[in-house]
């Protein structure tokens, strides 16, 4: 566990973007600097500057695809490519690469975001997964507060609130960091190469 997923959720188009990009492009760099991987929904938008930030800071970035296959990723759902080290083909539309972008990430940021980062943090909830909320973004990043207020909301004391792209990596790595000391210790203790053999 040298590398913790982080995946950035954002809004791929309106307002938010145009606000708040550089704070985007700030978290992907952030994410790449701290040593660890980037995850996205490989769109356009908020997710994409985050990518890019990623990249241009030499870091991991890997992007999961509503499409089934290249082609389709390109010609049918018209997102782009460049910002990926390795890009996951789902084949499950927006509303299942959600789920399984979330489901495969460590913890969940939300910079902006419109109804679709909505249902990756409300998906990102209910996994128990950490939480970070990038505030001064805009859009639903900032109406989380008020939104965790008013309606019944899992470990929501657990959510990291911060206006600072790299102040909130560093917080999310020391919380993850925390929550994996046990399994490192364990993962050291063994010899390399050995695991479990599957019996039956």
């Amino acid at each position: 566990m040298s590398k913790y997923q982080i995946c950035v959720s954002g809004a791929a188009a309106g307002e938010t973007v145009e606000t708040s990009h550089l704070l985007a492009y700030a978290l992907g760099a952030a994410i790449a600097k701290s040593g660890h991987t980037l995850t996205t929904g490989a769109t356009i938008g908020l997710p994409q500057h985050a990518a890019r930030g990623a990249k241009d800071s030499g870091g991991l970035s890997i992007g999961f695809s509503p499409a089934a296959t290249y082609r389709e990723h390109v010609k049918a759902y018209r997102l782009p490519t460049e910002e990926f080290d390795y890009i996951n083909f789902t084949g499950m539309d927006y509303v299942g690469r959600d789920v399984h972008l979330v489901r495969s990430s460590d913890v969940v940021v939300t910079v902006g975001g419109r109804m679709g980062s909505l249902h990756e943090f409300s998906t990102a909830i209910e996994s128990h997964k950490i939480c970070a909320v990038l505030l001064g973004s805009g859009g639903l990043a900032d109406f989380i507060p008020t939104l965790i207020e008013r309606i019944r909301t899992p470990d929501k004391e657990d959510i990291i609130f911060d206006t600072d792209p790299e102040r909130i990596v560093k917080r999310i790595v020391e919380i993850l960091d925390h929550r994996y000391a046990d399994f490192k210790k364990e993962i050291k203790s063994l010899p390399l190469g050995q695991s479990k053999s599957r019996k039956g």
